[in-house]
């Protein structure tokens, strides 16, 4: 049922047909958008379950020396042996565009670049299994970094492509039916003006012809007479 608001003019027609083009078009790019937001979607997924997989490993592995380490030496020399740390990490946060979604970037640098500065004590007295405690958790972090870009950028793609979707929807169910709709009413009306007007037309030439017929008979008449 098209609107009880439509003016069913020319230019009425006119403009829902541009706008029944615009919807159209509108609709395929963001379908082409929202399956495309849907690929990338489906391999960030798979990207992030992998790094989780992997981080929960290395953190894992690192929780395990923390305890054998812990088992092994005293708690006071442990938390001294923790209390300073000697690498400092500086963490920068970036973004880059992909379908229109601000997806963060982030990277981390070191203030030096020697490997050892991750202990921030001596060897003497601790156990190995701290350093392989501290070796697992420098390890993982570039991983985790890529998990929590990845997670960020799950949740922004999730909700585009929701949003996107319901774009899509609007156009495909809402808008485009109803631009439709408009067309054909005000077609229809235009067409029954058209016929309107035919029919007058035709009945006024009837009565003009009609009346015409009788100026002549009328005319003859009098002509007669006068004869």
């Amino acid at each position: 049922m098209a609107s009880t608001q439509v003016n069913p003019t020319r230019m009425e027609l006119t403009r829902q047909k541009n706008k029944l083009k615009t919807a159209v078009r509108g609709h395929k790019l963001l379908k082409d958008k929202r399956d495309e937001l849907m690929r990338q979607f489906l391999d960030l997924v798979r990207e992030n379950m992998e790094l989780r997989l992997k981080v929960e490993a290395g953190i894992r592995s690192a929780n395990t020396n923390f305890v054998i380490a812990k088992a092994g030496m005293s708690e006071p020399t442990l938390k001294t042996a923790l209390m300073t740390p000697k690498q400092e990490v500086y963490l920068e946060v970036d973004k880059k565009n992909v379908m229109s979604v601000d997806i963060p970037v982030l990277e981390y640098k070191t203030r030096t670049a020697d490997a050892n500065d991750i202990y921030s004590y001596g060897f003497a007295f601790t156990s190995s299994d701290l350093d392989g405690a501290v070796k697992s958790l420098a390890d993982v972090l570039p991983d985790m970094l890529k998990l929590a870009e990845s997670e960020k950028a799950c949740q922004l793609m999730s909700a585009e492509i929701e949003k996107t979707r319901r774009r899509v929807n609007a156009l495909e169910h809402v808008i485009i039916p109803e631009a439709q709709e408009n067309i054909k009413y005000i077609s229809m009306k235009l067409g029954e003006n058209e016929r309107s007007s035919q029919i007058r037309l035709m009945k006024v030439k009837d009565m003009m012809l009609e009346e015409t017929h009788h100026y002549k008979e009328k005319a003859h008449e009098r002509a007669m007479e006068n004869s």
